[in-house]
Order: C-alpha cells, then structure tokens, then sequence
C-alpha cells in the first residue's frame, strides 16, 4: 500500500501543478492546484464522517455475531460447509471463529447486505489475526478471504434493485442473473488469482514483540484444541441444494424478499441464542462495545486511502487516462459514459453511485437500455477494492498486504470483463 499510496498522491499532484500553470484563469472558479487543497480537506472530513457512521453500523452486527457466537451457531456452520472451506482456507483451523465470522460474512455479501457484511468481515479479520505469527504482514487466508470478499457472489443486489426502480425502471430486477454470473466469474478468478500470486511472494520474518508472543500462545492454545467432527457429507450436500434452490427464488421475488432480509436477521440470531440459553442483551452489548472501538481504530486509514482517490478525481487524472480509452473499450460492449464506472468503482463507491445514478437518470440512457443495465450491473457485481482493503486490513493493523491488492484487481477486471459479456448477450 505503500507504493499505490505514493503513486496516487504524485500522480494527482503533478497534474494539476501542470493545469495550474498551463491553463488560463477562468472568472468565479477555483484553480487547479485550489481545488485539489480543498478536495483532499474534504476527503479527510468525509472519511471521518464515514467511520463515524460506521459506529452504529458495526455496533450492532457485531452485537448480533457475539449473541450467534456464543450460542455456537458459527461452529454449526463452519460443521456444515467444512469441506469446502478448509479447502480454501487449509491455514485455519475448521471449528476457529473465523470460520463463522468469514461464512457470516460471505453470506451477508451473497444477499447484497453490505451493511452487515462489513462487520462480520472485520471480526474474520480480527480472528485471523490471532493465527498470524508474522503481525502486520496479511497471512494466505487473510488475502484469500479479502479476495473472496471483493468479488463475492452476490444473489441480491437490493441497493441497486432499489435505485433502479426508483429511476422508473419497467425490470428492476433485471440485474439479478448478469449480477450473479459476473459475481460467480469474479470470485472463480479471484480465488485462482490468489493461489497462483501466493507462490510468487515472500511472508518476511516478523519481529516478535511481548504482545505478538502472547498473541500467538493463544492461537497455540487455539490449534491444540480437537475440532468437532464435521456433519455428515449428506448434511452439507443438503444445504449446498437448499443454497441452489435459492437462487430462482431470488430472482422470481427478489423485490418482495429483500425488506425482509435485515429485520429478519437481527430476529432470527436473538431468537437462536435465547433458544440456546444464551443471556441476548449482556451479549449484544459486549459484541456491540467491540464494534464502537473497531470503527475508531480504522479512521487513520481510510484518511490515507480517501484522500487519495480524491486527489485523483479533482486533479483530472482520471479524466486523462479516461478519455483516451474510451474509444478503445468502446468496440468491446463497454461504452465511454460508462467506462468512468468500471474505473471509479475500485476506487471510490461514492464516486461509482454518483456515475451510476446520473446515467440512469438521463432521459437519454435511462435504466433499461444497454447501458442502463450495464452500470447497475457493474455497481451490484464489483466492490470499492481499496476500501474494503483499507478497512479490513486496517482493522488489524496490517501494513504488508502481499499479493491482496494484485488478486483483488484481477477479480475486479473478470467481473467487468464478465459484466460486460453477460449485459451484451442479454441486453444488447
């Protein structure tokens, strides 16, 4: 993150300098390099406002995550789909919490709850750190996990279905299937980007410290523990169908599922641990003290990223690389209004919406034309990679983050190239 730090900020600066002494003053306008001072004092505002907001978000899905946890629901599913995760994951222990928190997560991604998966994201986090004897430097399941995370298959991209009918569209949920075939082409890439990139890069020795050493006696403690024994195969195979059959059922009554989706939740995993003997509201409110402090603890870093991406955007150097290949992916079915799309959507979710909305709200494209469906399929099936890695990674204080970023591109680039493939055949 160092470099991409770097880059962006010297990029940035060096443009705008160049239009700050190029270009004429124009009347009633700031200047270039005015503008690009303004711009990153109100990035850095935004980020706090963001974390800020964050509070009372992460307060209370991870309130909800303690209660589950201590009911040991996260150790039924992590039994369920062992087979599978310990696959993916073969550095993680099949019945440690970040099991559960990582399937929470995944399956909070897979119902568009970003809201909820962001929580449960970080607590994986948190959990795999605990098994990271080099501290600071991202460990192979931390970038497995970040690169799923980033690219993960989504059945229910509710934000979207939402904003597409608000903008008049006559097939909201006409973005289910192009979502959900984007998304599963982005997550195949993103775990076989992972594997291959992981060969390819070195894990430095860690300098041990009093605190690092206590941390890895108890991930110790944690590995010495025998694992339950995993549910039947039939047990698993049974679910995986009930998954699949989710799938029609999602796209026949997406709309009318997903107001159902958060409350239901929160009700299904109080209901879980008071079912299982578990004291909710003492438990809610420690998963919740937890949230507060995690959301505090990643300000710095989304400064540092935010800022940056703003500086980009204000000092024209997105506009730069833009418009000269704008001609270019033009031929392959991704159009110039919307190629700002594909590019900011890493970058900046903010940024990406703004686009997304404007497009589909001009008279002229609207929702239900090519290009329509096209950015809302973009905005449903790829993820604001540098966020999410700055949050995650962020919250456990990790500076190395190895082949993370490469692997999360790679899967970003298959679902736009998927996006745009699955949006020509259906729509164009």
């Amino acid at each position: 993150m160092n470099a991409v730090f770097l880059a962006a900020v010297l990029i940035a600066f060096v443009v705008a300098g160049y239009r700050q002494v190029t270009e004429i003053p124009v009347a009633g306008t700031s200047a270039p390099m005015d503008a690009l001072g303004l711009a990153m004092i109100d990035a850095a505002k935004g980020s706090v406002e963001l974390a800020i907001g964050l509070v009372g978000v992460m307060a209370l899905f991870l309130g909800l995550m303690k209660v589950a946890e201590a009911g040991g629901l996260l150790a039924i599913i992590a039994r369920t789909v062992r087979p599978l995760m310990v696959r993916l994951f073969p550095d993680v222990p099949a019945d440690h919490p970040a099991m559960g928190a990582m399937i929470l997560n995944i399956s909070a991604n897979v119902l568009g709850l970003g809201n909820a998966a962001t929580p449960f994201g970080i607590r994986a986090m948190q959990e795999l750190d605990r098994l990271n004897p080099h501290k600071g430097t991202a460990t192979n399941a931390m970038v497995m996990f970040l690169a799923i995370n980033t690219s993960s298959v989504t059945l229910l991209p509710t934000g979207v279905i939402a904003l597409r009918a608000s903008a008049g569209s006559m097939d909201p949920a006409g973005i289910l299937p192009t979502t959900l075939f984007a998304t599963i082409c982005s997550t195949t890439v993103a775990i076989i980007a992972v594997k291959l990139y992981q060969r390819f890069t070195v894990v430095p020795e860690a300098i041990a410290d009093s605190s690092d050493t206590a941390e890895t006696v108890t991930s110790d403690a944690d590995l010495s523990e025998e694992p339950s024994a995993p549910y039947p195969l039939w047990v698993s195979m049974l679910v995986l169908v009930a998954v699949a059959a989710f799938v029609p059922v999602t796209i026949l009554y997406g709309r009318d599922i997903a107001p159902w989706i958060i409350p239901g939740l929160m009700v299904a995993l109080l209901g879980f641990g008071a079912l299982r003997g578990v004291p909710v509201y003492e438990s809610f409110v420690e998963g919740a003290k937890e949230g507060f402090n995690v959301a505090l603890r990643i300000i710095p870093y989304l400064v540092a990223i935010l800022v940056a991406v703003g500086m980009l955007r204000q000092s024209g150097a997105l506009e730069l690389l833009i418009t000269p290949l704008g001609a270019v992916t033009g031929a392959f079915g991704l159009p110039p209004e919307a190629l700002p799309m594909a590019l900011l959507r890493p970058l900046s979710g903010s940024g990406a919406y703004g686009i997304m909305a404007s497009i589909i709200a001009d008279p002229a494209t609207g929702p239900d034309t090519y290009v329509g469906y096209l950015v809302t399929t973009l905005q449903g099936s790829t993820e604001t990679t540098f966020y999410v890695l700055a949050v995650y990674f962020g919250a456990v204080q990790i500076r190395r983050i190895r082949h993370a970023l490469a692997a999360a591109l790679t899967a970003d680039i298959a679902g736009i190239v998927a996006a745009v493939a699955i949006t020509a055949y259906l729509f164009g």
